[in-house]
């Protein structure tokens, strides 16, 4: 794989990652077109469900900037779909460019379509590439397969994909200090706001509610707009929940479903249109979520003695998870 295809996949994973959580229930894709001498002309990226596909997004740029004639190479993170939806076909969209020569990330996970943008651009005179996951090109595949992991784990089950966030103090408490809410950093603080803008629904308990009264929207940083409404799913197995906290929850413009039986909350979840949900909540939840299985991967921030927070990550299988997207996480190993 020539450098500037790799530096051209970093772009396109880069878009991409900046819309994941407006997506839903569509994947977030990037594409970048690039020139004979392999400069990037142009990168887009999918904003939400029912606009342009990342293909188009770039085929516009390149065509307003007046630069769509030298395009000769589109590399693109998820193979380019083959049918109609609300929007066209991406592969006939490439076709209708000079673009000959398509760098595929990621095949699309849908077994119903799977192979069936690729083989329709090979049929009409393409060099398609898809990257593998083994050799020099694996690390770009596995950037690829990150920013997919939560749709291709819902394509392939029908169930989000479940983050746990969960922070600790030095020994290893998930209790603040006495007259506080939180014992992590500014930063750690920023990190968890921009979690919350990237998944689509939030999992809590309802002791967390009575106890915290949180309002887990995204604030420290500015949310998607436009995006449709973040899910709030409280575990409660009694089924009530404070009536005041419901409906200031709703005025937060959160969509909220009450799970009373948790080994029914993937499903719930899934049937809501949720690709990737983030549990925050106590001890207790958090415990069955693991005696369960009910988790893909797991953050945890340890604020240490000295000021500083320490990330970790687990992975339930596998080796693939979305918070290699944020770029303090990307190389936190297990």
């Amino acid at each position: 794989m020539p450098a500037v295809i790799a530096h051209a996949f970093r772009a396109a994973v880069d878009e991409a990652a900046r819309h994941v959580g407006a997506t839903a229930p569509n994947p977030p894709v990037g594409c970048a077109l690039l020139d004979d001498a392999g400069t990037i002309l142009a990168v887009g990226g999918h904003h939400r469900a029912g606009t342009p596909h990342a293909e188009i997004q770039a085929i516009n740029q390149c065509r307003e900037r007046g630069l769509l004639d030298r395009a000769r190479t589109a590399v693109v993170t998820l193979e380019p779909c083959n049918h109609t939806g609300r929007t066209g076909p991406c592969s006939q969209a490439l076709l209708a460019t000079p673009v000959r020569d398509v760098w595929i990330g990621v095949r699309d996970p849908n077994p119903h379509v799977e192979g069936g943008g690729a083989d329709h651009l090979r049929q009409h005179g393409c060099g398609v590439h898809v990257l593998r996951p083994i050799g020099p090109q694996a690390e770009i595949q596995s950037m690829c397969r990150s920013l997919l992991a939560p749709f291709a784990h819902f394509m392939r089950t029908g169930q989000p994909w479940i983050t746990v966030k969960q922070a600790l103090d030095a020994t290893g408490s998930m209790l603040p200090p006495a007259g506080r809410t939180t014992f992590t950093s500014a930063a750690s603080l920023d990190l968890a706001h921009r979690l919350r803008r990237a998944t689509d629904a939030v999992i809590t308990a309802g002791g967390t509610i009575r106890a915290d009264r949180p309002g887990l929207n995204v604030r420290r940083v500015a949310d998607h707009p436009g995006r449709a409404p973040r899910v709030l799913a409280i575990c409660t197995r009694t089924g009530e929940v404070d009536a005041a906290y419901l409906q200031a929850a709703r005025a937060r413009g959160f969509a909220v479903q009450v799970c009373t039986d948790i080994a029914a909350l993937p499903d719930m979840l899934g049937m809501a249109g949720v690709t990737w949900a983030m549990v925050e909540a106590g001890p207790r939840l958090l415990a069955e979520i693991e005696a369960r299985g009910l988790w893909h991967d797991w953050l945890a921030i340890t604020a240490r003695t000295d000021g500083m927070d320490q990330y970790s990550i687990r992975i339930r299988e596998g080796d693939v998870t979305p918070l290699r997207l944020f770029p303090e996480l990307a190389a936190v190993k297990e």
